[in-house]
């Protein structure tokens, strides 16, 4: 009884075990870990079936497009997992989030194009990462937080990376083996791999890289060198196939002691296509920075946009900066901005912005410096409250008086230095007078605003106009104007502003004239009537032509009895006598032209006309349908036949 038990109970596990296992999969139980084996088995999801207790699960080789949540839940035993050469393109947000005691990953050789940053996310204890000869374009900068601690080796060859979380691999201090060859990396910043005191290899090979950040780790990768460490192995460093540019910055890796000639330079032009470890080190040289364009003045409305350029050239590329007037570092702000060519835009100058701003263009090799002179056209600030335009502070007493005061002369009524005139409900023309003992101005500016809102409206007028003509406005509305100059301060040769006066003016009301009904549709009536006219007597016009047409071709068989013979003939013996003759009913002509009757015209049948003698009074002779012309002495016989 007890040997029958034990026989069933064995049995049962077997069939229990042979449920577990996936079809077309193979599961293999040793000891107390169990190794689920499904690979090249043509699948195209991972099994739904699959044990959770599974310790390694080999689905390698299939034709897998997508991993989701479901697949490797509650699997929190799985150490090994292999998804090598499917075609995997998707990787669904907390797929592995039950993966914990997960220590290594392979998905090399499929069809991902980015990590986001979720979808690695749970793998705290990943060791091994290896994701190469993908489609990778971006790898999100979370993607590898959970797992950076951890990982001894990370595999992101062949792919189509142009940058890396930098951050996320700073922290991998217990990385061994870095491989990055086979990318687009033109950039690693400095100080990546300052904690990475225990990488190994690190491979670099057929990126896009300029230069690389010096720094200690790369001491370890000198031939001659002496581990005093175990935690500090020697390091392979691998960088051929990336376009290095061999100047000064890269001075520090040539001095190195290394037996390595798969690198090259591929600039500056001077050492392009030699090997980076046969040029001397005082070839490895830069330029300092030079400034080759900049603004040197500039004048600027208050309240407008203004932009500073400074451009410089170097080896290497120099970085520009800029220092207010106020000896501030400016940066990218709400107001100003810094472009990638070294311009700095000012989007709403204010008048703290009068003054020097100092363009500063730096790079390893030195530095060098340009001012930029900025001048701000000051305005007034108008206030509709009080209804007076508070004053910019003025640098000239006498720019806007017109004549000096003589001590002890009466003070008469102040001359009024800006008026309005012709003022319409739309225009008004704006006069204003200066001082002849005023500084040269450069030009004039109006500005004025209307009592029914605030905005200021802005009007540059040149030097020699000394009147206006304010148009577009509204009628029956006050305005505040003024008037302000630039002008070249001899003192200190910059632009200075200064208010010529100010004045304000109505506009007249605007109302519409009424017009009466007729004479508003008379010129309409009339071109109304004329066209009638037009129109109806073309039209007469075209139907007497289509009646007299109609008439004409009416009778398709006309008698020969109906035409009309006209006829001039020359006597014999005597001046030329014109005669008109009238056929009908088939009638004919005599001699001397006597009209015979129609019983003698006729032809008895079967017998032809005999022709009439000719002497003076000759006949004509006759043919049925057919004309008959006598011409003598430019003589014509006009038929109408049909």
């Amino acid at each position: 009884m007890e040997s029958l038990l034990c026989r069933l109970l064995v049995l049962g596990a077997t069939l229990a075990m042979a449920h577990a296992c996936p079809k077309y999969c193979t599961c293999q139980n040793l000891s107390e870990s169990l190794g689920t084996l499904c690979p090249a088995k043509g699948l195209l999801f991972v099994p739904p079936d699959i044990d959770r207790s599974t310790v390694e699960l080999r689905l390698g080789g299939n034709y897998i497009l997508r991993i989701t949540q479901q697949d490797f839940a509650n699997m929190t035993d799985l150490v090994d997992l292999t998804l090598s050469r499917n075609t995997i393109g998707y990787i669904q947000p907390f797929s592995f989030g039950d993966l914990e005691t997960l220590r290594s990953l392979h998905m090399d050789n499929n069809r991902l194009t980015e990590l986001g940053p979720d979808d690695l996310r749970g793998l705290v204890n990943l060791q091994h990462l290896i994701l190469n000869n993908n489609q990778l374009g971006r790898v999100h900068d979370k993607a590898l937080e959970d797992l950076a601690p951890a990982l001894e080796d990370l595999d992101l060859s062949f792919n189509n990376l142009p940058s890396l979380p930098w951050g996320s691999v700073r922290q991998m201090v217990n990385l061994h083996q870095l491989s990055l060859d086979h990318n687009l990396l033109d950039f690693i910043p400095e100080g990546t791999f300052t904690d990475l005191e225990r990488l190994a290899r690190l491979d670099l090979t057929s990126n896009r890289l300029r230069k690389l950040p010096p720094d200690t780790i790369f001491a370890r990768a000198q031939d001659s060198l002496v581990l005093t460490t175990p935690y500090a192995p020697q390091l392979s460093l691998s960088l051929g196939g990336n376009p290095l540019h061999c100047n000064c910055e890269m001075l520090w890796l040539r001095r190195l002691d290394r037996d390595d000639d798969l690198e090259t330079c591929a600039s500056p032009p001077t050492l392009k296509g030699r090997y980076f470890w046969y040029v001397r080190e005082d070839e490895f040289t830069c330029q300092p920075p030079l400034i080759t364009q900049h603004t040197h003045r500039i004048l600027v409305l208050e309240g407008q946009t203004a932009s500073l350029r400074c451009e410089a050239s170097g080896d290497p590329a120099p970085t520009v900066h800029w220092i207010s007037p106020d000896d501030r570092l400016l940066g990218n702000s709400s107001r100003t901005t810094l472009y990638p060519n070294g311009t700095l835009g000012i989007g709403i100058t204010t008048s703290k912005d009068y003054g020097a701003f100092t363009c500063i263009a730096a790079s390893v090799a030195g530095e060098s410096t340009a001012s930029v002179e900025v001048s701000i056209i000051q305005l007034p600030h108008l206030s509709n409250g009080t209804g007076q335009p508070a004053q910019p502070k003025s640098r000239l007493s006498d720019i806007t008086g017109t004549s000096r005061v003589t001590k002890g002369a009466p003070k008469g009524p102040p001359e009024k230095v800006v008026s309005a005139a012709e003022v319409t409900a739309e225009s008004a023309l704006v006069q204003w007078t200066v001082s002849t003992t005023a500084p040269k101005v450069k030009m004039y500016q109006l500005q004025y605003n209307c009592s029914d809102d605030e905005v200021l409206i802005y009007r540059m007028i040149p030097s020699s106009s000394k009147a206006f003509l304010v148009t577009n406005l509204v009628s029956g509305t006050r305005y505040d104007l003024c008037v302000l100059a630039a002008w070249d301060d001899s003192a200190t040769t910059l632009t200075a502003t200064n208010v010529v006066g100010c004045t304000h003016f109505f506009t007249q009301d605007s109302f519409p004239t009424c017009r009466s009904l007729p004479s508003q549709l008379l010129g309409g009536t009339m071109i109304l009537v004329v066209g009638g006219v037009i129109v109806a007597t073309l039209v007469v016009f075209i139907v007497i032509l289509m009646v007299r047409y109609k008439a004409t071709d009416g009778d398709p068989h006309p008698s020969p009895g109906d035409d009309v013979v006209m006829a001039t003939d020359k006597l014999s013996g005597g001046g030329g006598v014109s005669a008109s003759h009238s056929q009908t009913n088939g009638g004919r002509l005599g001699h001397n032209g006597v009209l015979l009757p129609p019983s003698q015209s006729q032809t008895p049948p079967g017998k032809e006309p005999a022709p009439e003698g000719g002497g003076g009074g000759g006949g004509a002779d006759l043919w049925p349908n057919r004309y008959h012309v006598q011409a003598a002495d430019s003589r014509y016989l006009y038929r109408s036949h049909v």
